[in-house]
């Protein structure tokens, strides 16, 4: 594919997977009957398993696990959550997925579940885990931790202007509501 196709495609990717981080939320917080069941998981009560489950179903793998998307999750899982070396790039700068594996051997549970709802620069949905209970995030902590360490660290975060010597995704800007109106009105 044309690099053109390439971008296209990851905003795409990007935004479908937005949605359904957002749906999630709302739905979760809509239907107390429906969190409750998704946190109890009656069927399986061993908290690595669960931690997992919520791993491979809540989207950690798709930037935090190297061509995880790209390969439809057909990824071996000693190769999950070791960060990427692909950049998120926006208004906001330039992000890197962490290496969650050696991240999680350096911090408490505590300590854990206070980062994970701590705001974060996008794309990571750090609301989706604010809204998360602690079960969840301690599930998702002791999987993590269970893996291993392994891998290298991530970039570091760039500010934005800084050059980058990483492939990039980059999101659109989006217009303010001055430019937005005089689209609109240039429409009409």
């Amino acid at each position: 594919m044309p690099n053109t196709q390439v971008r296209k495609y990851l905003v795409y990717v990007i935004a479908v997977l937005a949605a359904c981080f957002a749906t999630a939320a709302l739905v979760l917080r809509a239907d107390p009957d429906v969190a409750r069941s998704t946190t109890t998981h009656a069927a399986n009560p061993d908290p690595i398993t669960r931690g997992r489950y919520l791993v491979k179903t809540t989207g950690c793998n798709d930037c935090h696990t190297p061509t995880y998307a790209q390969r439809a999750g057909e990824v071996d899982e000693a190769q999950w959550l070791i960060g990427d070396s692909v950049g998120w790039q926006g208004p906001w700068g330039t992000t890197y997925a962490i290496n969650l594996r050696r991240f999680v051997q350096t911090v408490t549970r505590e300590q854990w579940l206070q980062v994970a709802r701590q705001p974060a620069r996008p794309p990571m949905p750090w609301f989706a885990l604010r809204d998360m209970t602690d079960d969840d995030l301690t599930a998702i902590y002791q999987y993590i931790r269970s893996l291993g360490p392994a891998g290298t660290h991530a970039p570091a975060y760039v500010p934005p202007g800084e050059p980058v010597h990483t492939p990039v995704v980059r999101f659109p800007i989006q217009p303010t509501t001055e430019e937005a109106k005089e689209r609109t009105a240039a429409r009409s």
